[in-house]
């Protein structure tokens, strides 16, 4: 991987953890020489994970709407700043430029961005690896309605398994490496619980 796309909230969150295990992250991409892809803002989550990341010696690609560029929220002191016309072309610059995706807490941003990718995985758009950085137990809770979703059998327990889990950054690293996506596709998994039948 040389790319690694992080969304999160644009709130530093009401826990300190957050912003300090962000920092991490950021110290941790710098170390292994990856680039840091994010939203492209100078607040909350975003900001420290950008700083922290410029602070030990990466480099960080800033893809921020013009909207938001116009609200001056955006961090113009990066590596390189992209500014395009919509959330959705951000969206599709981060998936095309980035080796893999990591959601830090964050609000209904983050969860539709790690969630479009994911999507995409699972219908084999793209092979690349998504997980989540579990800061504070903060997706516990996420997690476990995932899991049932899985046991109801509207997602695939070889796509639930997609989903990568860590506390800690080196660790959710060290499994976005190791990553191997699944051999079913989301259209061959949903003939084969066709053919089985429901409840």
């Amino acid at each position: 991987m040389k790319r690694i796309s992080v969304f999160c909230g644009s709130s530093p969150g009401a826990r300190a953890e957050y912003a300090a295990v962000a920092r991490q992250l950021g110290q941790e991409i710098a170390r292994r020489n990856y680039c840091l892809v994010y939203g492209g803002g100078s607040v909350g989550l975003m900001g420290e994970l950008a700083i922290s990341t410029l602070a030990a010696g990466g480099e960080v690609i800033g893809v921020i709407p013009q909207s938001l560029f116009d609200l001056e929220v955006a961090f113009t002191n990066l590596t390189e700043l992209r500014v395009v016309a919509t959330m959705h072309e951000r969206k599709a610059v981060m998936e095309n430029i980035s080796d893999g995706f990591i959601a830090l807490p964050g609000g209904y941003g983050t969860f539709e961005e790690i969630f479009e990718v994911l999507t995409w995985a699972q219908l084999k758009i793209h092979p690349k690896p998504c997980g989540f950085l579990n800061i504070y137990g903060y997706f516990d809770l996420l997690l476990k309605f995932l899991d049932h979703t899985a046991q109801e059998r509207f997602i695939g327990c070889e796509h639930r398994q997609m989903i990568l889990v860590d506390e800690n950054p080196a660790g959710l690293l060290d499994q976005l490496n190791a990553y191997t996506p699944p051999a079913v596709d989301k259209a061959a998994w949903a003939k084969r619980e066709s053919s089985l039948g429901g409840g």
